[in-house]
């Protein structure tokens, strides 16, 4: 009588939200764990069935489970079996830098298994072989604590370096097992998928960090350039773990990617009253959702549903336009019509969509214009007591 190989040993992983929930697979960065996703989790378990996994060697995830010469071919394929031992046929799939690559190479190499992508802070090819060898070296020769001494500058801005998340990931990058982060290294100085891009059909967003030095701009406009139909989300003060510097900004732009097909509106109204509560959330805010919500009344419940199915889920949700161009436009209209407390929401909201205050003053600046100096006196005093709020 034969004996059943025994089953490869899993990626280490952790899943959040219904079961019966659209499957999101969320790929992290090389020498961060799971946790790097912690910041978008809540609010993305909500909607979805939000699967987390650690690179090997990495967090929980057995260091043996990168053959030696590994590419980012082998980890695609540990994610697939991941996903097929969860039982899920087709997932929509974000990843961060390395993350991203495993995402990518899924999209060109299995395109019916990915429902959408979304690309952080990640590139078609990670600059030059030679830089990654020599980290790979490095850490071989003495171990992971000299690039966990500098990932505070590849990671984050001057003014998020000493974060108590940022410190809790270098940490995660302290513990990691040096092979298996040498042979990860050598799998980014082989990533080449420049060409492949076209080749990608799933709907795509990549987003960027203005002040990634890891992955610049460039790299992101590449992406997005080479994909047909990806969209590209800048996000300002953000280095290459944008989705930590600036969780709501990047929240945002996931929750409009994941909401639809890009041109695709929710078929119904209890789906545009998903769409529209998830995107609602994101631009508002739980804490502001959930006081709504609360003091929603048998005579109010009509309107409410109204405003979140309409203009949540039908308007906020469309393709066309960008989550901070609406702001911009929304705060236009508030400031002409004199709706003060409305325009005191949408400046709060303004800084979840990526806009800046000095962006914001623009705005303002733009409605004396055309709204009258008298309306853009109340809202500059209005916005700035917000911002001085905010900080």
């Amino acid at each position: 009588m034969s004996i059943p190989a025994p089953e490869q040993p899993l990626l280490h992983h952790r899943v959040d939200g219904p079961d019966s929930a659209p499957p999101l697979i969320l790929g992290p960065s090389l020498g961060t764990s799971l946790a790097v996703w912690d910041p978008q989790v809540p609010a993305l378990a909500r909607t979805c069935r939000v699967v987390r996994w650690d690179l090997p060697g990495h967090g929980g995830s057995p260091a043996q489970l990168l053959p030696d010469g590994g590419t980012v071919a082998d980890l695609g394929r540990l994610v697939l079996d991941l996903a097929d031992r969860l039982g899920i046929d087709r997932f929509a799939y974000a990843g961060i830098s390395l993350g991203g690559a495993v995402g990518t190479w899924l999209a060109v190499h299995h395109p019916e298994r990915i429902t959408s992508l979304a690309i952080l802070c990640s590139s078609a090819r990670f600059g030059e072989p030679q830089a990654w060898r020599d980290r790979a070296a490095l850490v071989r020769a003495e171990g992971t604590g000299p690039v966990a001494r500098t990932a505070a500058a590849r990671w984050f801005s001057p003014s998020h370096a000493c974060d108590p998340a940022a410190s809790a990931l270098i940490d995660d990058l302290a513990a990691t097992a040096p092979e298996a982060y040498a042979g990860l290294c050598e799998a980014l100085a082989s990533w080449d998928v420049r060409a492949e891009l076209p080749r990608i059909t799933a709907p795509t967003l990549v987003v960027a960090g203005r002040e990634d030095p890891a992955t610049p701009v460039e790299h992101g406009r590449e992406l997005a350039d080479g994909i047909p139909g990806a969209s590209l989300a800048e996000v300002a003060h953000a280095a290459h773990l944008a989705n930590v510097e600036r969780p709501a900004p990047v929240l945002a732009a996931l929750l409009h990617h994941l909401a639809a097909e890009p041109g695709t509106p929710p078929a119904d109204d209890a789906a545009r009253h998903r769409a529209g509560l998830a995107v609602r959330r994101a631009v508002l805010g739980d804490d502001h959702v959930d006081r709504a919500t609360a003091r929603t009344t048998d005579f109010t419940a009509g309107f409410q549903d109204f405003i979140t199915r309409y203009a949540w889920g039908e308007i906020w949700t469309r393709p066309g336009l960008s989550r901070s161009t609406r702001s911009c436009i929304t705060l236009t209209a508030l400031v002409a019509g004199g709706h003060h407390e409305e325009l005191a929401m949408h400046v709060r909201a303004a800084r979840r969509n990526g806009l800046t205050p000095d962006e914001i003053g623009e705005v303002l600046l733009q409605s004396a214009l055309y709204c009258g100096v008298p309306a853009a006196n109340a809202a500059f005093a209005i916005a700035d007591r917000v911002l001085e709020e905010e900080k």
